[in-house]
């Protein structure tokens, strides 16, 4: 065994420290109250990207502790035998007598029991080496690589390339700019769907956590680094963030709050009922997105900017040229839900944005009753918010968003509904949707042959 060299910091102090990160304090804070340097901190929370590398849960009394090696060392220092020791620590006389044969130090060319040489070496021959099933699966790896590095496709197969974007350096915080447009699937949705994909193979069965290891600690796995910009974050660290409110509008009427919304569009068993909102660009550009609530289907809203825009001075209280003002946006919205069945398309639950203060004409247009959640009420269309969430990936902040036409739009609108959600058995959303159309086409409700939904090639 080659000599320590150094006393290198115990797990216990590590231990600690990811204990406080875990419990919302900052690398620097951490290192501070566990008496270890910044740079200490900051480089163990960069090499392990924000988890953990070690178990938060302490040892179990089977395994001697540091404080019991030093009372060891000093007994033993003191000429008390094994015996002697083991009765004063309560612990078995072999124990003790592999304890000082083992990890004693040699340095001196003879056997010298120290405390911090002993927790060193039984730390190293503790150390199970194995094995990341990402390094020796090459197939497993594969599959996890093409789910979260994928091309998107259009559904009659062709790829779509999506933005430029710069090489990737590892710098944290990556969504302020062009991101590559990729499948990107969740490690959780990776790890279910392999299970549906492959049923009778074991050898195709991995953890989501493995997943994540795999990307964000150093050393843990065999995908490559820069594949976190695939995720939905797209961080290289793993770190809370604040959620952003936005401020509440004056706008909406008694009789539309989500208050007076039917009792079946709370529970998803009926079809039929949609959230929606903007997701914002630069240079006053944005996209509509419209969730299904049983299904959770997604349509994308394309918000060109109007004529004019630009080029003539603003108006108070004039036309709104963005392209997501009242008449333009009410008008989007009816063309891209009027394509749906009347069966499918009952009510829609909105911010308290004034980009849908027209709702009265959009209501009687096409038949879809407009309800408003409250303020500062996320939780009223968590499927919507989910959503936005996901399309971060597409369409970062921080980027302008009429640059992407209705066509691209409607292959990351495909691409979202073919990805399979947990909240669905691990189905797709288009396999949902799907099995609603046949269920209105069984009844004679409706034909949907016309129907401009992306599709899905499993049906």
């Amino acid at each position: 065994m080659i000599s320590p060299g150094a006393p290198s910091s115990r797990r216990s102090i590590e231990r600690e420290f990811w204990v406080r990160i875990a419990s919302g304090a900052s690398s620097e804070d951490a290192a501070a109250a566990i008496g270890v340097s910044p740079a200490v901190g900051a480089r163990w929370f960069r090499q392990g990207g924000g988890m953990p590398t070690i178990t938060l849960s302490p040892p179990g009394g089977r395994y001697l502790s540091f404080a019991e090696r030093e009372e060891i060392a000093l007994m033993h220092s003191g000429g008390l035998g094994v015996r002697e020791i083991a009765r004063r620590l309560g612990r078995d006389a072999s124990t003790i007598s592999r304890e000082l044969r083992r990890n004693a130090a040699t340095r001196g060319g003879k056997l010298e029991y120290r405390a911090s040489v002993a927790q060193w070496k039984a730390e190293l021959l503790a150390r199970r080496p194995k094995t990341a099933k990402l390094v020796s699966n090459p197939r497993l790896r594969e599959y996890v690589q093409q789910r979260l590095d994928g091309c998107l496709r259009l559904p009659d197969g062709t790829c779509v390339d999506g933005p430029k974007v710069a090489e990737w350096k590892g710098r944290n915080k990556p969504r302020r700019g062009d991101r590559k447009w990729s499948l990107a699937w969740s490690p959780e949705q990776i790890a279910q769907r392999v299970k549906v994909e492959f049923p009778d193979d074991e050898s195709m069965r991995i953890s989501h956590e493995a997943i994540y290891q795999a990307l964000y600690i150093e050393g843990r796995g065999a995908l490559r680094r820069e594949l976190v910009a695939a995720l939905r974050t797209g961080r290289s660290l793993r770190k809370p963030r604040a959620r952003t409110r936005n401020k509440p509008q004056g706008h909406v009427t008694a009789d539309v709050v989500i208050s007076q919304r039917p009792a079946e569009a709370a529970d998803r068993a009926v079809p039929g009922h949609w959230e929606g909102d903007l997701i914002i660009g630069t240079n006053r550009s944005a996209i509509g997105t419209l969730v299904e609530r049983s299904s959770r289907t997604t349509i994308l809203v394309h918000l060109p900017r109007l004529p004019g825009y630009g080029q003539q001075p603003r108006e108070k209280n004039g036309p709104a040229l963005a392209g997501y003002g009242a008449g333009a946006m009410a008008q989007a919205l009816t063309s891209s839900i009027t394509n749906l069945p009347a069966q499918l398309r009952k009510t829609l639950t909105w911010d308290r944005g004034k980009e849908l203060s027209d709702h009265a004409q959009f209501s009687l247009e096409t038949g879809t009753q407009v309800y408003f959640a409250d303020p500062h009420s996320p939780w009223q269309r968590p499927t919507n918010e989910n959503t936005n969430g996901v399309l971060r990936q597409y369409f970062p902040k921080g980027t302008d968003l009429t640059r992407w036409s209705a066509l691209e739009l409607e292959a990351v609108a495909y691409t979202l509904n073919n990805r399979p959600r947990k909240v669905l058995g691990w189905r797709t959303p288009a396999e949902v949707f799907a099995d609603q159309l046949h269920s209105l086409d069984n009844t004679g409700a409706v034909s949907y042959t016309h129907l401009t939904l992306p599709t899905t090639p499993y049906v």
